[in-house]
């Protein structure tokens, strides 16, 4: 049984950080590619960052240079790191896993920057 899940979402005023946490079972975590997304009410879900089985990572434009997204092979564990929180960042973030065969979804973890 294949499961992503995720943990690490909060509340967080603006400024502040937190880290995202995506634990993987089921799966060869290290032949994946490892995405977050993450979808705003009334919004559609959006890529904000991902990484290759080989460590190439790419962000959406509204993150780069605030979020890090990095693996952990040995913990089949992909993380977000995010710092410079906005209220615009406020969303339920999704780790998603693909293959060239097969893509999977976790549940995801609400995070909501506020003052």
């Amino acid at each position: 049984q294949v499961q992503l899940v995720e943990s690490g979402g909060g509340l967080v005023q603006p400024g502040g950080s937190l880290r995202l946490s995506c634990a993987a079972s089921g799966i060869i975590f290290r032949i994946y590619a490892m995405d977050w997304y993450r979808q705003a009410p009334g919004k559609q879900r959006e890529l904000v960052a991902s990484i290759g089985s080989g460590g190439i990572t790419n962000y959406a434009r509204s993150v780069k240079g605030r979020f890090t997204i990095s693996r952990d092979n040995a913990k089949n564990t992909v993380y977000l790191q995010m710092n410079s929180l906005k209220p615009e960042d406020t969303a339920v973030y999704y780790c998603h896993g693909s293959s060239s065969r097969n893509n999977y979804w976790g549940q995801g973890t609400q995070v909501t920057v506020s003052s």
